[in-house]
């Protein structure tokens, strides 16, 4: 497996400021936690999802083709951290925002 966390920079209330993925072989999408800006997360996966939170249809872009937006900030996540983000946003947990 693969994971990306992009920071999105917008003032979109209703949008994730955070996007973290599992991604298969091919780049798409096995799992997902969305971050937004009061804390609150929705995930999905096959099997689940919360609120507007689903797998994206398409393969999930390089991170170099992801930067080349200036609204997206690649970040570095592992299997550990993309883990844990995904139990929290599960047990309906908020995240520890950084300013």
């Amino acid at each position: 497996m693969d994971y990306v966390k992009v920071r999105w920079l917008h003032q979109h209330a209703s949008e994730p400021i955070l996007l973290l993925s599992e991604l298969d072989a091919e780049r798409y999408e096995v799992r997902k936690v969305e971050v937004f800006a009061d804390g609150h997360m929705g995930f999905a996966s096959d099997h689940q999802t919360s609120g507007h939170t689903f797998l994206g249809e398409r393969p999930v872009p390089l991170a170099a083709d992801i930067a080349a937006d200036p609204e997206f900030v690649i970040e570095g996540l592992d299997g550990r951290e993309f883990e844990m983000a995904w139990r929290a946003a599960i047990a309906g947990s908020r995240w520890k925002l950084q300013a």
